[in-house]
């Protein structure tokens, strides 16, 4: 059985949510980073021994946050020791407006999943880009590379909508999916 490792930081509860549903597609291990850009006991072991890392970030002034960033400053340990080679990798994240230059954030953790000699999993899903489409479809924010959600500002995380929370989901299952495939 395959063992997958869902990484992230969350500073207002909506990467959390997209986390949670990742790792419920993905029959993932949660290992949150907290406040201070730290991973909890074991955090470390646990990615060391997962196949699939799934890395997720908000979107904060285009780029990961500082404490993703640090997280991501520390894994020079597994790096140096190659620790991480050949593990597939994917990632996610989330911000207030439309675009927010989530894009950017997408390529900071796939730029860091291919320094660790990753192998990428992007979302597999079409976008809902036709005049039809509604803003809970499926992959409506359009992204390929990894997923992504949009949340107002004003809204709390329980305000999530479901199409994209069931896109990241749906995301879990496909790293999944190809976690079971790579490793046979």
């Amino acid at each position: 059985m395959s063992k997958i490792a869902v990484v992230f930081h969350s500073g207002y509860g909506h990467t959390q949510r997209m986390a949670q549903a990742v790792a419920e597609g993905a029959g993932a291990e949660l290992v949150a980073i907290d406040a201070e850009g730290n991973l909890p006991a074991g955090g470390w072991e646990c990615l060391a021994a997962a196949d699939a890392i799934v890395m997720g970030s908000p979107t904060y002034m285009g780029s990961v946050s500082w404490q993703f960033k640090k997280f991501a400053d520390a894994s020079s340990k597994p790096w140096f020791a190659q620790e991480w080679k050949d593990k597939l990798f994917a990632g996610f994240t989330n911000s207030a407006t439309m675009n927010g230059d989530k894009l950017s954030t997408l390529h900071y953790l796939f730029t860091l999943a291919m320094q660790h000699g990753g192998v990428w999993v992007g979302t597999g899903m079409m976008p809902a880009n036709t005049k039809a489409a509604q803003r809970n479809d499926l992959n409506y924010v359009g992204s390929f590379c990894g997923a992504m959600a949009t949340s107002p500002a004003d809204g709390g995380a329980d305000e999530m909508l479901p199409g994209d929370l069931e896109t990241a989901r749906l995301f879990g299952q496909r790293v999944a999916d190809l976690t079971v495939r790579y490793r046979r």
